[in-house]
């Protein structure tokens, strides 16, 4: 009986090693400082490995070559040794540890010179085969290996959804279907902002859409817009929501279930995000300052009885060679309080200078 069960132990030994494939490169004395090659490796740790070679080409640092020749060994020695299919290849493991200080001398003129240090680092990079894996998934979109339990948070709404805010979009689908179940929802809010730009009578291009809520059901997909100025929209044309209706069913070929659209008004328009974030958008096309349309925004905003606000700008503001952020804040913005109720938003604006990132945080209540 003893020699039986350790054979089994035996046998199940081998099957997890089988099962758990791994194959890693090593590199040592590369001529680069450690902060510079970990700075590269947290933007492919726990991607793809075709996912991660097309990010180190398109990446403008020098330490991506270095990087992207230890990947491919790693891969290489996959397929050859152990007849690995590299679509089937994720980054579990991606490190750098410091190595030794290089001394050197700078030759300068007349026969001169002068002592310089040069650091090294050693990069290890390990690659897991997960096709064996039932429940391992790899998430392209986001970049992450659920198994390993790496959580990226997007912006500062994420740790208050549930129990304070709740979400845009409510529905329930299988999780093959949830990734068309998204893009979907995507093309229904691009659809309609479309449909608003070209139709809303407003000089200044606010659009006035706070946000897009969408409900689906089996036979019915309930669109409830949240809007700061339905009138510009609505006004001279009552029929304009059946219209945007008709356009929503022809872009997505909707046939056995129902369409409802309905258009709710807030009352204080400049108290929420997006609305602020327009407003900022089009006066920076207008090439006002972005000191005094911040703080227009933020009297606006006092306006609305809101307690904080906070606006960061990024890029080449005024049209600076060199991109910088600059941000100001108003009143108290507690972003860690998980009581705290904050509105987020993040804009993109095109102007003649390069694209501009807008950034607002508005601190609403506190429960």
């Amino acid at each position: 009986m003893t020699n039986m069960l350790r054979n089994k132990n035996k046998v199940r030994k081998r099957e997890k090693e089988d099962i758990k494939t791994e194959v890693y490169a090593l590199s040592q004395s590369i001529s680069m400082s450690a902060h510079k090659a970990r700075r590269v490796l947290d933007q492919i740790r726990g991607r793809s490995y075709q996912e991660t070679l097309m990010i180190l080409e398109l990446m403008p640092y020098r330490a991506c070559y270095p990087i992207f020749k230890v990947i491919y060994s790693a891969a290489a020695n996959a397929k050859h040794n152990m007849g690995l299919n590299e679509e089937y290849l994720v980054i579990i493991k991606a490190t750098v540890d410091e190595g030794t200080t290089v001394k050197k001398l700078k030759p300068r003129a007349r026969g001169r010179s002068y002592p310089i240090k040069r650091p090294t680092c050693h990069i290890t990079i390990v690659l897991k085969n997960i096709s064996l894996y039932e429940e391992s998934v790899v998430e392209n979109s986001i970049g992450c290996f659920k198994k390993t339990g790496w959580i990226y948070k997007k912006k500062s709404t994420d740790i208050t959804l549930g129990t304070i805010q709740g979400h845009h979009s409510l529905w329930f689908a299988q999780p093959k279907n949830y990734s068309k179940g998204l893009q979907e929802d995507q093309k229904i809010r691009e659809c309609i902002k479309n449909y608003v730009q070209k139709n809303m009578r407003i000089s200044s291009g606010v659009e006035g859409i706070a946000r897009i809520e969408i409900q689906k059901r089996i036979d019915l997909i309930q669109i409830i817009i949240h809007m700061g100025f339905p009138k510009l929209l609505v006004e001279g044309k009552p029929r304009r929501i059946e219209e945007l209706q008709m356009n929503v069913q022809k872009e997505l070929n909707y046939v056995n279930r129902k369409l409802n659209i309905t258009i709710t008004r807030i009352t204080k328009p400049y108290g929420h995000p997006n609305i602020l974030a327009e407003f900022i958008a089009g006066q920076l096309r207008n090439r006002v300052s972005f000191r005094k349309a911040i703080k227009k925004a933020i009297e606006l905003t006092e306006q609305a009885d809101t307690k904080g606000i906070q606006v960061q700008i990024a890029g080449r503001i005024d049209g600076k060679e060199i991109a910088r952020v600059e941000w100001i804040r108003e009143g108290r913005v507690p972003l860690q309080t998980i009581r705290a109720k904050i509105d987020y938003c993040s804009y993109r604006v095109r102007t003649i200078y390069g694209v501009l990132g807008i950034k607002i945080w508005i601190f609403v209540d506190e429960e």
